[in-house]
């Protein structure tokens, strides 16, 4: 959809971007304050931090701005001086989504390294497999028939395009069929037709306006259809076997798809390498539109042209960057977030903002504690979408660094300020927290909270990678911000939801804490609690199971 452009008395980007950049909020002064008030001794709730109970916020939270220099340095640096808007704005606009090994991909890394280079900083990139190379073009999909209408649509990820050619056909709802012969003997009809397969939604209103402004009984008559059609259509979808497969054996022009967000106009936009039709997402509104249209037999002709280029099975690296320490060099400060994206918009919070977190604290530390005692790294992991890949990879690859990681910190869950940690199964890693925010500002601190010991992280994101194999990289959970619907996998994960003033804390969080790591004389420690206590308040044993890296397409399951 072509947008209007910006009136000629509207103020410049240049000027836009300075804006957000000084944006500061109430707690961002020229020195640190006593800050917020502390963040309430109840259970941490989502994010991707520590759970579990909370650690009383008296024994970290600050009553007086921090004696430190460096903390002192470094907050005015972080929250006065940040760079981390700039950066931004090149990494989520002009370099953009950065799917695995995408051109975008290979571009942001090369931007990354030379960013790096520019600070003094040591950068490379480091292989650890190959991946399906994909460059995406333009989507152009057009109703055309019983009327004309140009839709809201991309394709997925790793999608084939039409080869440069407008390539029409009739809408069709996939085949109603409970068996694999009946679906067999329906996938006749669908030669060159574009085959509908998501189950339609009732309405594209957010649920929430339904239960504020619906009459009684409203909400339950929009939900009960859709139950129904989603267990329609996975029926439909079982009984058509794989879903990669049937639609070039049955000779589809194309696959429409859709996978709503609860806001409209808002898609979550995945994809496989697997894919071997032209397959295409659209937007809630647009896809019951044609949804309609199919089911009561109204003539639905699209055409379709879109661009993709495949460059084959290529080498795939993630981004490391290294400051060597002084005196313990073979100890090491782990500085963790994956770099890739899924590329319906911009990758701007997922995870282009944990990215931007790493590389604006490895500034910071650059700038005012460029000879640390231990080494520092930060890890730009790729593939992290396919399975976390690139990070299980590292670890495999560097058991040295494992052996000797004394601390790390990962995030991986939006723009918004950082509100829980834990130490996961480490015994030793409570107190060393509780001890470095308590040397930091409370504008900092005083939302955050720590929870107690609890089970290894899983595999939502890259810490896992290093917890697995009992190396102490910890998790920071940030504030919502409604990322889950808003931004998460979405075609408006873009550099407008950055929250500035959050993303400041939070590299200016991260700096400190690897400052402060480095500067703890206690001697490294791996040691994990033998048991913890579940969810449900039980007593289990804590096990440590690493998931091979997967390191080609053709071994990947996804």
């Amino acid at each position: 959809m072509r947008r209007s452009p910006v009136g000629s008395g509207s103020v410049s980007m240049a000027v836009l971007l300075a804006a957000l950049a000084a944006c500061s909020g109430s707690g961002t002064s020229a020195s640190p304050s006593v800050g917020p008030t502390p963040a309430s001794n109840q259970p941490a709730q989502g994010g991707r931090g520590g759970r579990g109970s909370v650690i009383d916020t008296t024994r970290f939270v600050r009553t007086s701005p921090p004696s430190d220099p460096i903390i002192r340095d470094m907050w005015q640096e972080g929250m006065n001086h940040s760079q981390t808007m700039a950066l931004s704005q090149v990494l989520f606009d002009s370099i953009g989504p950065r799917l695995t090994n995408s051109d975008r991909y290979n571009a942001g890394q090369d931007w990354l390294v030379k960013t790096y280079g520019a600070w003094g900083v040591s950068a490379r990139k480091e292989r650890w497999g190959t991946w399906s190379s994909w460059k995406r073009g333009p989507t152009h999909l057009d109703l055309i028939a019983p009327r004309v209408r140009s839709l809201e649509a991309m394709m997925l990820a790793w999608s084939p395009g039409t080869e440069g050619r407008d390539v029409e056909g009739d809408v069709v709802l996939l085949p109603d069929a409970r068996t694999p012969e009946d679906f067999s003997g329906a996938a006749g009809a669908l030669r060159g037709k574009f085959v509908l397969i998501s189950p339609p939604n009732p309405s594209c209103r957010m649920p929430a306006q339904w239960t504020e402004f619906g009459q009684p009984g409203a909400a339950t008559r929009i939900d009960s259809p859709r139950a129904k059609w989603d267990t329609s259509y996975s029926m439909r979808m079982d009984a058509g076997g794989n879903r990669y497969v049937w639609p070039k054996q049955a000779g589809v022009a194309g696959v429409i798809s859709t996978y709503w967000s609860r806001y409209p106009g808002i898609d979550k936009v995945f994809g496989s390498a697997k894919q071997q039709v032209p397959t295409i997402d659209v937007t809630c509104e647009d896809y019951n539109l044609l949804f309609r249209l199919a089911e009561q037999h109204q003539g639905p002709r699209l055409r379709l042209n879109a661009t993709a280029d495949f460059l084959g099975e290529q080498p795939v690296a993630n981004v490391i960057a290294e400051i060597k320490g002084s005196s313990l060099p073979n100890e090491y400060i782990v500085l963790s977030a994956h770099y890739d994206s899924w590329d319906g918009g911009s990758g701007a919070t997922d995870n282009g903002t944990g990215t931007i977190t790493m590389l604006e604290a490895l500034r910071i530390l650059k700038k005012f504690y460029p000879n640390p005692k231990r080494t520092i790294i930060v890890g730009h992991w790729g593939g992290e979408e396919q399975g976390l890949n690139g990070s299980r990879a590292f670890v495999e690859d560097h058991p040295e660094v494992v052996k000797g990681v004394y601390a790390g910190w990962n995030q991986d869950n939006g723009t918004g300020r950082i509100v829980n940690m834990g130490p996961g199964p480490f015994v030793a890693a409570t107190d060393r927290l509780i001890s470095y925010l308590l040397e930091m500002p409370s504008d900092i601190t005083g939302w955050i909270k720590i929870s107690g010991v609890s089970a290894p992280a899983g595999g939502g994101t890259d810490n896992a990678s290093f917890q697995c194999a009992q190396a102490p990289v910890y998790g920071l959970g940030a504030l919502g911000w409604d990322y889950s619907w808003t931004t998460w996998h979405t075609n408006r994960d873009t550099y407008d939801k950055v929250v500035p003033e959050d993303l400041k804390n939070n590299a200016t969080l991260v700096a400190m804490l690897a400052y402060l790591a480095d500067k703890d004389p206690s001697p490294l420690s791996h040691q994990a609690a033998d048991t913890v206590t579940s969810s449900q308040g039980q007593r289990v044993a804590v096990r440590f199971n690493c998931p091979k890296a997967t390191r080609s397409t053709a071994a990947s399951p996804r």
